[in-house]
């Protein structure tokens, strides 16, 4: 990121958006990367010799998208209403969810997610249950398939502890909160531990690109946290990186270059690749933000009564 004035920094020089420089001196540009390495890192009498730039910018792409999957700590959050679909239409820069959580009286309550599926493509069928095509051969289908169709309209079972539950409506008596049935006394007979929780739970469709929500949470408000690739959405322009990864940037690129170049000597190929190996655990380390106060947090939250 170029060096700016403290008007430009706060006040972006009086242009708006106001907030559009704040913070920007940790990153430096995808840019400025690729210049950077074209002037020290490739030329007659370097291990990457003249390279094209486009092979450059190609390798410092897929070197901050590693970054973003898994050593970046940079979520994004997306908060929407879900309607009477009950569904959550997935960010257009998502690759991979964090958390889905539901914002209700102030509070954000994380969600669980559903084991079952609860969301299927149909095909419409005759009587003899045979497919039915139209004028192009292609099979027909409606507008929801008999499972979508429940879940939306609350009618499908759900092994959840909810009003969809098996155990919601059986006769029992309620002592002190909990409910007891006649046939197991004191127990939620063959109940799994595992989805033995009241709230709304979800589903992620990766492919048809939406979050499938149980039923009766239309109107409600989700928070979803995820991570994106950081290429945001193809404008190279606004593509930046931590500075902290600088370097481990351009040992990437000369690795992916050598690696894939025909002829270099096997242990060329080797050292580089230690190189970016351990550049990559030191900007780790140095993002990790290991501070004593997150340490005394955590013991602290060991002290914990167990019944």
């Amino acid at each position: 990121m170029a060096y700016i004035s403290q008007y430009a920094y706060y006040e972006n020089s009086g242009n708006l958006p106001e907030n559009a420089n704040w913070g920007s001196y940790q990153y430096v540009s995808l840019e400025d990367v690729v210049n950077n390495f074209m002037l020290m890192y490739n030329g007659n009498h370097e291990l990457v010799n003249n390279e094209e730039r486009y092979k450059v910018l190609f390798h410092a792409k897929r070197a901050i998208q590693e970054l973003n999957y898994d050593a970046f700590k940079e979520i994004k959050a997306l908060e929407l209403q879900v309607c009477d679909t009950l569904r959550f239409v997935l960010p257009s820069d998502y690759v991979n969810w964090v958390r889905v959580s539901l914002y209700k009286d102030g509070v954000l309550r994380p969600l669980t997610e559903n084991i079952q599926i609860n969301g299927a493509s149909a095909y419409l069928q005759d009587q003899n249950c045979r497919i039915l095509f139209d004028i192009n051969g292609n099979a027909l289908s409606p507008q929801y398939s008999q499972l979508d169709y429940d879940r939306i309209t609350g009618s499908q079972k759900s092994i959840y502890l909810n009003d969809n539950s098996p155990f919601n409506g059986r006769e029992g008596f309620c002592c002190d909160g909990d409910w007891y049935f006649e046939y197991n006394i004191g127990a939620r007979y063959g109940l799994n531990t595992e989805t033995a929780n009241q709230n709304p739970t979800f589903r992620i469709d990766s492919k048809g690109g939406v979050i499938n929500f149980s039923s009766g949470v239309s109107g409600e408000t989700f928070i979803l946290e995820y991570v994106s690739d950081g290429m945001e959405n193809g404008s190279d322009s606004k593509v930046t990186v931590n500075k902290l990864f600088e370097d481990f940037i351009y040992a990437y690129i000369q690795y992916a270059i050598l690696n894939s170049k025909l002829g270099t000597q096997e242990y060329i190929v080797r050292r580089a690749q230690k190189n970016k190996s351990a550049l990559l655990r030191n900007a780790k380390i140095r993002i990790s933000n290991i501070h004593p106060g997150r340490l005394l947090m955590n013991l602290r939250g060991r002290d914990k009564w167990i019944k």
